[in-house]
Formats: C-alpha cells, structure tokens, sequence
C-alpha cells in the first residue's frame, strides 16, 4: 500500500501565563497551546480544526477517514503542514468524488473542542463488521493503569482530552498482555481520536495485531462510538459515562462500551458479552449507609 508523505511540523504544546491565585499572590503557570489549522484538499478549503498540534498531519489524515471522505491512507499522496500560516495541504491522488455534495451538509458535535461531521451521521454503520474482541477485567484494570502512570500535558497544564489505542495479545502462560500502542492528547476529544485513525492508516498489519481497545478521558456520544467503529474496534473505555445515543449505536453495532473507569470501578453500558468479568478483583463492596 502507498502510505502519502508527510510533514513532520511541530509546534511548542503549552505556554506560560502569568496569573494570581486566590490569595492575591503572582505566579506563571503552563496552559495548553490551542491553534486553528485550516485543512485544503486539492486546493479546495475544507474546514478549520482548532487542536493542540501535537501531530497535525495524522490529524488531518484521520480525519478525512472518519468523515468518510477516503477509503484509506493510499487515497493521499501527501499532507504538509504550515504553522506559520496554519494550514494543512492535502494533495489526493484522484481527488475525492462528489466532494461539495458529500460535504454540503455538515452536523455540529457534542462537547469540548465542538467539532462537526459531514453528511448522515449514522449512514452504513450497520455495515461495519467488528472483530470478535474479547477483555478480562484484570486487562481492563491494567489498561486503567498504564493511563495513570502515562505522562501527559493533562497533568502538567490541564485542559485537554486524551485518548490511546491499546492492542490485546495473548502470551499464553505469561497471560494475556495490554500494550499500549498510541497515546494522543488534544483540546477536543474529537481531534485525538482522529489523530489516531491517522496513526492507525499509517501503520503495517503486523502492528495491530490482537484485538484493538480505545480509551477516552471523554464521555462516549455517538460520534465517538462510530468512529471507534470505523477503525475497527469492539471495546471502547472511558472515564466518563455515555450518552443516550452513543448507548444505541454501540448496542446497534455489537460494540463493547465501558464508562466511569476510574482504579477498580467501572460501570458496562452494552456488549458485555466481550467483557470476562472477574468481581473477586473489585475488592469489597463499598457499605452503604442507612
């Protein structure tokens, strides 16, 4: 498969600000960098992303796969970035069909870092095949865990989403192994997802091998559910809750929905089926009080 060039453009991810705490006392502080990136296909003006620019071009290459726009990397020849106009440049190979019809009409996402798709939201989900994607709750705990110990700009400046893609191997005597494969920080959830189908489309086979897990520090709506989908994942976990209408996609489509993960609490939303439960790990039920 042809995989496109791509710049390598970077961009300092927080700055320092001066401010004064609630004793009247001065102090600098980091916050996170927040840019707008204007992405151009073919020299056709597509849409303005405001991101952290942590890796722009797997940004602007994931997506143009979750909107649906190309089938996959091989459609793009090369992406450069240019921070010092913020735009995007994207050069496909032969053009994207139907492109004006197709992205006519645009709906606005939920939440921070409010984003938009393009087209039926919920056009050919019931096409999308998942894996036959299974996880222990010990698993389950270990991915929690390497989010914990992650270094990230969350923990030095705040503000920002992360989400990471983590692939299932089983190891035989040794168990079965969690290992995280990609980890991406954005001011919007929607941004680091798509800048990990971008990393996604530029990897060999032999790197995602075993089943994919995604993991959110954003609530689960629809919009994350399909994508997660899209790239070929049945088990999706997050340390917020879900949505109504990302409950129903993820019961539509077989999908595997975990929320409120936090150390050994979690609450299952839909397909438990590929969820090994194994509560003798959760440790005691907290008592109640009458």
């Amino acid at each position: 498969m042809r995989l496109p060039r791509l710049t390598q453009a970077q961009a300092p991810l927080t700055r320092e600000v001066e401010i004064v705490d609630e004793h009247g006392e001065p102090g600098v502080v980091s916050i996170p960098a927040e840019r707008d990136l204007t992405v151009y296909v073919d020299r056709r003006e597509l849409v303005t992303l405001m991101t952290l620019g942590a890796q722009p071009e797997l940004l602007v290459l994931g997506y143009l796969l979750n909107q649906r726009l190309i089938d996959s990397a091989a459609d793009v020849e090369s992406i450069t970035v240019d921070w010092e106009v913020g735009a995007a440049a994207v050069r496909t190979h032969a053009g994207i069909d139907r492109i004006e019809e197709r992205t006519a009409k645009k709906v606005v996402t939920t939440g921070c870092g409010q984003g938009s798709v393009f087209g039926e939201l919920m056009a050919g989900i019931d096409r999308l095949q998942l894996p036959d994607t299974r996880m222990t709750q010990a698993q389950l705990y270990s991915l929690v865990n390497a989010i914990r110990l992650q270094e990230s700009t969350y923990k030095s400046a705040g503000s920002v989403h992360g989400c990471a893609l983590f692939t299932l191997r089983d190891d035989g005597d040794d168990g079965d192994e969690v290992q995280m494969q990609c980890f991406i920080e954005d001011v919007g959830r929607h941004n680091a997802i798509d800048t990990i189908a971008g990393w996604i489309a530029m990897q060999p086979a032999s790197q995602l091998a075993g089943g994919r897990v995604f993991y959110t520090t954003g609530r689960l709506t629809s919009e994350m559910v399909i994508k997660s989908a899209q790239m070929g994942v049945a088990i999706v976990v997050s340390r917020s809750g879900m949505t109504q209408m990302g409950h129903e996609v993820a019961t539509r489509v077989g999908l595997c929905a975990i929320g409120r993960a936090t150390n050994r609490r979690f609450i299952c939303y839909a397909g438990v089926d590929r969820l090994v439960l194994q509560p003798e790990l959760a440790g005691a039920r907290p008592a109640t009080t009458a």
